[in-house]
């Protein structure tokens, strides 16, 4: 006589897809989102050549050498930019090199939105259509880059700066830099 039944593990298998695929789910929502792996980190800045938004002249990856630098992506149509702003101007304020990297903006907007909130940058540069954010990796406004002395990225924050996280996070590999 010939048995038709299903076998036991055919018959939970629905049951361990299903269990499986909850566990996916539980870990994935332990993740933080703003915690994006660059494969930048430990590499040199890209190379790039940019105008200087505010003065004559441009600025590289070469002018990075020699710094402990912050690149600041930024753009005046950014809400979570000008969120941040107080923040990186205390950061300014507090002997932190920051360069601007201006995202996509258009130079009239971003001098004005720069008249207005303050300018805590010491150079901006302007990337008018995004193709050297591109070579960074970048997703969107705000980002920052923390760049060491040899110009290699040691750490890369995406979301506003005032974030106590991302800050905390930031200082962190900051203040190894600076020892």
């Amino acid at each position: 006589m010939e048995n038709n039944q299903p076998s036991l593990t055919r018959r939970l298998m629905p049951l361990i897809v299903f269990v499986a695929l909850v566990a996916l789910l539980a870990i994935g929502l332990t993740l933080n989102p703003r915690l994006v792996p660059s494969p930048l980190i430990g590499k040199p800045a890209p190379v790039f050549n940019l105008p200087l938004l505010l003065n004559e002249g441009s600025f590289s990856n070469k002018d990075l050498i020699g710094h402990v630098t912050l690149v600041n992506v930024w753009a005046s149509w950014c809400y979570a930019c000008r969120q941040e702003h107080e923040t990186v101007k205390h950061l300014s304020r507090n002997g932190v090199r920051i360069i601007g990297l201006n995202y996509k903006d258009e130079p009239d907007d971003a001098k004005n939105w720069l008249a207005k909130l303050g300018n805590p940058y010491q150079k901006i540069a302007a990337d008018y259509d995004g193709r050297i954010a591109i070579d960074w990796g970048v997703y969107g406004a705000p980002e920052t880059f923390l760049i060491d002395k040899q110009g290699i990225i040691r750490h890369k924050v995406i979301g506003p700066l005032s974030d106590k996280d991302n800050y905390d996070a930031l200082m962190a590999v900051m203040n190894t830099l600076n020892k």
